[in-house]
Formats: C-alpha cells, structure tokens, sequence
C-alpha cells in the first residue's frame, strides 16, 4: 500500500513543483524587465518633454502667424487699388434745333 501512496504524492509533488518553479521563473523575469523598465524612465521622460516643447513652439509660432494675419486682414493695407470713386455729375443736354 506504501508504494502507490509514494507514486501519488511523488507525483503531486512534481506538478506543484512545477507549477512553483513557473511561477517563480516568471516573477523573476518581470523583476528584471521591472528593473530594466525603471531605468530607461528618466531618458523616455526628458525625451519627452523635449518633444511636447517642440510641439509647443511650433503651436505658438503658427498662433502668432494667424493672429498678424487677421490683424493685416482687419486693418487692410495701405495701397488705394481702387482710386476714389467718380462723383456724379449733371449732364447737359443739348438743346433742340428750331
């Protein structure tokens, strides 16, 4: 009776061993790649600071262009293209032979 009870539990033992081990060696890689992850954050976070600076400056510059452009467009220029418009004058009509 002895040997069969040592197979089961000598079989139990291996699967919850192995289901330990798995477990184990996948914690241990997530701690790495934590750990990989945590260093590479000051690097990744300057550079993206500069980007979104990048972007920034590019959004203001591109405001001030519309604004002068609006402003030019609300005051007109200086050039008169169209001259003064003709005042209306009275026409004389000739008068009629006898």
């Amino acid at each position: 009776m002895e040997r069969p009870l040592i197979a089961v539990l000598l079989l139990v033992g291996l699967v919850i061993g192995c289901a330990v081990g798995s477990a184990y060696a996948r914690a241990r890689r997530g701690w790495s790649d934590y750990q990989t992850i945590k260093k590479s954050v000051p690097g990744a976070r300057r550079s993206a600071w500069l980007l979104i600076r990048a972007v920034a400056t590019k959004a203001g510059v591109i405001a001030l262009l519309l604004f002068g452009a609006a402003a030019y467009a609300a005051v007109g220029s200086d050039d008169e293209t169209a001259g003064p418009a003709p005042s209306p004058s009275t026409t004389q009509s000739e008068r009629p032979h006898r």
